[in-house]
């Protein structure tokens, strides 16, 4: 029976309520896997699991009370190993690496930030930092809208002209919150979005990120930005002792 890891644990951690379920249908009982100074919550993999709203707020029940007790290394929603011995011997083969972790997200929580550009207003910024681009655009307007090249080539400028400023507020952005954090991590790239970012911030010095992001919605405009948090720490884990649900290990 393959095994579904919630996430790390120091061995010495407090015991977890009697009888808690998690993922699966019935919830499979959650159990604690010691290995020397480590210890790994778990609970049995159900077939075919998919990340559907119940397991999703399982798993995020299980991470909630198991941090309740102390620091926890959380693991994503579908981690899974062949079984427990899989579990308890990563434990072992990387556990300088997990304690440290331990020690470092002891009281912390990640704020993912991702921030788009409003089409119209970035495109009033462009046009107003780029005296070519307003020169060009009032030569076709005189022009009666200018040629097919005339046109294209304004329009290739103009798209230029945006992702650089693009890659310049991804910048911006990264620089002006870092302070207000422990640590930063990129995420993918994703379609939309010119800044997928996650911060390590102390659980009490949440107020101040999150007036950090105000005060980046108020000098940029120009950006939407989305904060979601406060969240277990995924992002600053890894590499864990399984990977999610329908992966494979090569």
């Amino acid at each position: 029976m393959s095994t579904y890891v919630y996430g790390i644990t120091a061995g010495s951690h407090p015991a977890l309520p009697e009888g808690m379920g998690g993922v699966g249908e019935p919830p499979r009982p959650v159990r604690v896997l010691k290995e020397g100074d480590l210890a790994a919550v778990v609970s049995e993999a159900p077939e075919g699991l998919r990340p559907k709203r119940k397991d999703l707020l399982a798993h995020q029940n299980v991470l909630s009370e198991a941090g309740a007790g102390g620091a926890l290394l959380p693991m994503r929603f579908g981690s899974v190993a062949p079984d427990d011995a899989s579990v308890t011997a990563v434990l072992a083969e990387r556990a300088k690496h997990y304690l440290e972790r331990l020690g470092a997200l002891d009281g912390k929580v990640e704020y993912n930030v991702k921030a788009s550009h409003d089409e119209e207003a970035v495109l009033h910024r462009v046009m107003g930092e780029n005296p070519e681009l307003r020169a060009m655009t009032e030569a076709n307007r005189q022009a009666g809208g200018g040629t097919y090249e005339d046109r294209l080539r304004l329009g290739e400028m103009v798209v230029a002209a945006v992702q650089a400023r693009e890659a310049e507020d991804a910048a911006e952005l990264r620089r002006a919150l870092e302070p207000a954090a422990d640590d930063v991590s990129a995420g993918p790239d994703s379609t939309g979005w010119l800044a997928n970012l996650s911060f390590l911030v102390a659980r009490d010095s949440a107020a101040g990120f999150v007036d950090a992001v105000e005060e980046v919605r108020k000098s940029h405009p120009h950006l939407e930005v989305r904060v979601n948090g406060p969240l277990p720490p995924y992002s600053f884990v890894e590499p864990g002792p399984a990977q999610p649900a329908g992966t494979t290990t090569h």
